[in-house]
């Protein structure tokens, strides 16, 4: 059983930087995946993806939204990931969620999320 905790939101004013860490709880178990990736989720809409990287090399992936502005990363000894959110915007405002995806299943292990909010 793996579950992830996501941390780091908080309210920040446009323009600003927030940096989000996701820690994977294994219960001593080693931590399998093949990728991690960030979505997020605003009130009344759908969750989407934000970015996503490999766990064991490649390099990441970003939605257009975010591309210039965000960037992920990941420390594989100590089973974490990160996003470094630059240069915030209004619309970047949701609840951010951290996930992990095995080769050939869907995104999994969702977490409580943790709320980013950006004022104007």
């Amino acid at each position: 059983q793996v579950t992830l905790y996501e941390s780091g939101g908080g309210l920040v004013q446009a323009g600003g930087s927030l940096r989000l860490s996701c820690a994977a709880s294994t219960s001593g178990r080693p931590f399998i995946t093949d990728a991690m990736g960030w979505f997020r989720q605003a009130p009344g809409k759908d969750r989407e993806f934000v970015a996503a990287i490999r766990w064991n090399g490649g390099g990441p992936e970003y939605a257009d939204s975010v591309k210039g502005r965000f960037t992920i990363s990941k420390d594989n000894i100590q089973n974490r990931v990160y996003l470094q959110m630059n240069s915030l915007k209004p619309e970047d405002t949701s609840v951010y969620y951290c996930a992990r995806k095995i080769r050939g299943s869907d995104w999994s292990g969702w977490g409580q999320g943790t709320q980013v909010t950006v004022s104007s």
